[in-house]
């Protein structure tokens, strides 16, 4: 049939100006010659009252389907154009939020992490090992096993922060890294050679020598015939071998629960190596933390025969170390991550 060979001929016409049109303007122009009135395909409509009734039928039924061809071929043409066009817009006002540093440098290991790890080399060369214990502690582990029960006078010392968990006051943030030590006690025999550091939180108010949440490490030793000379020995020998030959240490009596005899340890100023200076207070020595020989209630809280062993422990600050070994002057320096400051070291 020759009609149904141009009705062919126009869809296939129509076809080419759908695929051609490269815009959705293009394609919305083209649409009249593609399926309007005056398009090759809707002057066949007009074309079909001159033919016969059969030959009319036949030709009205390709012609539809045609038509609908065509116009699925446009839906679908325009739906292509309009998404490219949602794609291009979007890239166009995409905003690259990617941080450039102007110094794209490599980054480096914090102050503090400097100081722990500097500070475990040293002990591990002297024979102990790294112990490492949860933040969130019982009261029996950061007190009582520490010959601290609830009545003692000496918890005023620590500025407790309790967690509000239904039970109390016997779950609470540590104070101090000691809970670590029992918990070493009570996992493993004597011989016992450990240093124990980590982050501990007092209710404390920041300021030039103070934080709430601040680093400390602690070291234990128990073994038999351990003595004062002992803790005396090892804490020169890490003087010497943290903070130079110029610096030593000293030892005061002091008190503190869960050591008898106790001392508080000292080393020489490192600004003025003794001379005298403002940030000694011209007596050329720093307090550096605080030591002695484990209480023996202490051993007996965690299963240790007080007398077959004895032992010693020893603790201080860690950012309060880095402090005093690189001259700064304020603590709060070192967590306001200025880049400035942080380059440096």
């Amino acid at each position: 049939m020759a009609v149904s060979e141009d009705i062919d001929a126009a869809a296939t016409a129509a076809h080419g100006l759908i695929s051609g049109a490269a815009t959705l303007d293009a394609l919305k122009a083209a649409e009249p010659e593609i399926l309007g009135k005056k398009s090759a395909l809707g002057q066949f409509k007009r074309a079909l009252g001159g033919l016969e009734p059969d030959e009319r039928r036949v030709v009205g039924q390709h012609l539809n389907a045609v038509r609908e061809t065509v116009s699925e071929a446009l839906d679908d043409r325009r739906a292509e154009l309009a998404a490219g066009e949602r794609r291009a817009q979007f890239e166009e006002e995409r905003m690259d939020l990617t941080e450039v540093p102007t110094d794209p440098g490599l980054g480096h290991l914090h102050l503090v992490t400097q100081t722990v790890q500097r500070l475990e080399d040293v002990f591990v060369g002297m024979g102990f090992t790294v112990s490492e214990g949860p933040e969130v502690e019982t009261d029996w582990y950061n007190f009582e096993a520490l010959n601290l029960p609830k009545w003692h006078p000496a918890r005023s010392m620590w500025d407790t922060l309790y967690l509000n968990l239904d039970q109390g006051d016997n779950v609470l943030l540590r104070t101090h890294t000691s809970p670590v030590q029992v918990r070493v006690m009570q996992e493993q025999a004597p011989p016992i050679y450990t240093i124990c550091p980590g982050k501990v939180f007092r209710r404390d108010t920041a300021d030039a020598s103070h934080l709430p949440a601040f680093h400390q490490i602690e070291g234990l030793v128990v073994d038999e015939g351990i003595t004062f000379g002992d803790l005396a020995g090892t804490l020169d020998e890490f003087t010497s071998a943290y903070f130079g030959g110029a610096i030593k240490s000293r030892l005061r009596p002091s008190f503190f629960p869960f050591t008898e005899p106790s001392a508080e340890f000292d080393i020489n100023c490192v600004i003025c190596e003794g001379s005298g200076c403002q940030t000694c207070q011209r007596t050329g020595w720093i307090e550096l933390g605080g030591c002695g020989m484990v209480h023996p209630n202490v051993l007996s809280n965690v299963g240790i025969d007080p007398e077959r062993y004895t032992g010693f422990a020893f603790g201080f600050g860690i950012d309060r170390l880095a402090l005093m070994r690189h001259g700064i002057d304020d603590l709060r320096d070192m967590f306001t991550n200025d880049v400035r400051f942080l380059t440096q070291f």
